[in-house]
């Protein structure tokens, strides 16, 4: 089922950030299983550049949300797919400044674990 999640989450088509969001109520998905996580989400925002980083900023939003949810369920986890967005600075300035912003909601969120804030504010000084 992993591979299956993957395959959905890397294709080129201009759905594949709804078909993800749908697949997060899968029956076969869990928040809370690792390996559902990271082929469905992780694949999506490490497999996939041309929807991830999708011009109206989508991509970084949905990986950002996912990051606060499961940061109280697995911060490690979570704060390993944050690291999809740290390296914002190799971007054009329109993406930079969405991925910036998304990096600045997470620093600024009370409550957060020290695994997830350390990578954003890493990222946001880099």
């Amino acid at each position: 089922m992993d591979k299956w999640f993957t395959v959905q989450a890397t294709a080129r088509h201009p759905q594949t950030l709804s078909r993800v969001r749908a697949l997060l109520g899968d029956p076969a998905f869990s928040i809370r299983n690792p390996n559902k996580v990271r082929s469905l989400i992780g694949a999506f925002a490490t497999g996939n550049p041309v929807r991830f980083h999708a011009g109206d900023g989508s991509g970084y939003r949905f990986l950002v949300d996912r990051v606060l949810e499961l940061d109280p369920v697995n911060p490690q986890i979570a704060a390993r797919l944050l690291r999809a967005m740290s390296r914002w600075r190799r971007y054009d300035p329109a993406r930079q400044a969405m991925m910036r912003g998304e990096l600045e909601r997470v620093a600024g969120t009370t409550g957060l674990s020290k695994d997830v804030y350390e990578i954003a504010a890493k990222s946001l000084e880099a």
